[in-house]
């Protein structure tokens, strides 16, 4: 039998593994990184128009995914999709700069002149689809004129490309990610997204072989639902992006058995049971069941390389439990980014503070992990939803849970209507008088602002009580990294 890695050698093949692991954003995926939960299946249904997910769940990597031909095979042989080796896909929008759709400098000008978002967005979906027309320049403000100009050639490049698609056997799939990056305007982005699924929805009730993938936060896909009733036809096949625990550890266990190294083949051969599998000319390890879906195997190997408990005894938890249950937001979700950022600090933290300690990481490495995670967590959702930083900042030092009054107070204290008031009514450009909103749809309403934050996920309710009485609590994952106290909880970093 294959011996157990050494704490030393588990912790640095966790550095190694899980290095860049919080980029995905800005780094491609590759065939060792493509990890695919039983619960992303939907998501990869050629049918599901929208995806849904927090910031960090995935929303950007599958999108990438299905755009790279390899991966895309490697998902339809895993998830048993065979509708993924037919399509030709084409970027509808996204972060990558390239010409298949407006970037962020043209896309303003577009709004900002007479470009309506149906007319964009139609001018994206034919020039797709080969529009003789629309190929001839690079030129959208061109390209918009002529869908404006020849609407009836419009649907007939439609038709056409849609009868080809299927004497072919393919299906055209368009796919749309980044969408919170369209606009600063909230307004004019949901407008923007509302008529990206009105599209949509005309292509997958009208086409049978022309299809447009959108990826998308449900705050977002809340919103533009208010502008575009019919939206909700969508909802019936919208996949959300998900993580159960058992799918976060078998995300970590990916990474360490596809390391590069010689130490990740030891650890494969240690849990036993990977299989090879080809991608394009890279090679990609699946793990074995147990260690992708069973949380008691899962468990057994996470206590080798993190200390049982979580201090002296299990009173203080395992963990197994507690590292996922300390990284939820109020709604039950946990972002992988912060799970494996958690785990990265904690290997680092373990080799600096503990480096002969018993096991790689030390629970107190682990706690430490968390606060990294919030504090990384706390910047996202600020850059998000800018207004979250403004009502949750004025309660620092407090401890909760906190009454709903006592919150309302604090708010009224610091005249927060009118700081959101101001956030909201900045100017877009300084000769333009059009108001760019970026705050919440009830500054003045504080009740109804509370419950904007437990839809957020920043705060959750401790008992059914609606009223100034109800007392309110914020998740490890915002409350640290926003200074609150809880009795008996992951205490505050040292300032």
């Amino acid at each position: 039998m294959t011996e157990p890695l050494a704490p030393d050698e588990y912790r640095d093949l966790l550095s190694r593994a899980l290095e860049g692991t919080v980029d995905a954003d800005t780094r491609p995926p590759e065939p060792h990184t493509l990890y695919m939960p039983d619960a992303h299946r939907a998501a990869l249904y050629v049918d599901s128009t929208v995806v849904q997910g927090d910031r960090g769940v995935g929303k950007t990597f599958w999108a990438r995914s299905l755009l790279d031909a390899d991966l895309r095979a490697a998902a339809a042989r895993e998830y048993r999709i065979n509708r993924l080796n037919r399509l030709r896909v084409t970027p509808g929008y996204g972060m990558d700069i390239v010409p298949h759709y407006p970037g962020p400098l043209t896309l303003p000008s577009l709004l900002a002149g007479d470009a309506l978002p149906e007319e964009i967005w139609q001018a994206v979906l034919l020039t797709a689809l080969g529009q003789p027309e629309l190929r001839a320049t690079d030129d959208w403000t061109e390209r918009i004129a002529w869908v404006r100009a020849n609407t009836g050639p419009a649907e007939t490049t439609l038709a056409r490309a849609d009868a080809e698609a299927a004497a072919e056997d393919t299906v055209h799939l368009l796919v749309f990610d980044g969408l919170e990056h369209l606009h600063s305007d909230w307004d004019t982005r949901n407008r923007m997204i509302a008529e990206l699924l009105r599209l949509a929805m005309r292509m997958r009730f009208g086409t049978r072989n022309i299809r447009l993938k959108v990826f998308l936060r449900p705050d977002m896909f809340d919103a533009a639902k208010q502008l575009f009733p019919d939206a909700s036809k969508l909802s019936g096949n919208a996949a959300p992006l998900e993580w159960t625990r058992a799918d976060l550890y078998g995300l970590l266990f990916h990474h360490l058995g596809n390391e590069d190294d010689g130490t990740a083949e030891r650890f494969r051969r240690f849990t036993g049971g990977w299989q090879l599998a080809e991608t394009g000319t890279s090679v990609r390890y699946a793990a074995p069941p147990g260690l992708r879906n069973d949380e008691k195997a899962q468990q057994q190997l996470f206590e080798r390389i993190a200390d049982p408990f979580m201090g002296t005894n299990v009173r203080r938890g395992r963990p197994y439990a507690w590292l996922p249950n300390h990284l939820m937001d109020s709604n039950g979700r946990i972002s992988p980014r912060s799970f494996l950022k958690a785990l990265d600090v904690a290997a680092e933290t373990t080799r600096v503070s503990s480096p002969s300690h018993d096991r790689a990481l030390h629970h107190d490495a682990i706690r430490s992990g968390v606060r990294e995670a919030s504090a990384v967590r706390v910047v996202q959702i600020c850059e998000d939803v800018p207004w979250v930083e403004r009502a949750i900042k004025p309660l620092a030092g407090c401890q909760v849970p906190l009454a709903q009054g006592k919150i309302i107070n604090i708010w009224k204290n610091r005249d927060l209507p009118k700081l959101l008031r101001e956030d909201t009514a900045r100017y877009a450009q300084a000769d333009r008088p059009e108001l760019v909103r970026t705050g919440p749809r009830h500054p003045d309403d504080l009740p109804r602002l509370v419950q904007e934050l437990i839809d957020l996920g920043v705060l959750r309710r401790r008992d059914h009580n609606v009223d100034d009485y109800s007392l309110l609590d914020l998740p490890d994952i915002y409350r640290l990294a926003f200074g609150l106290g809880r009795l008996g909880g992951i205490p505050l970093a040292k300032r």
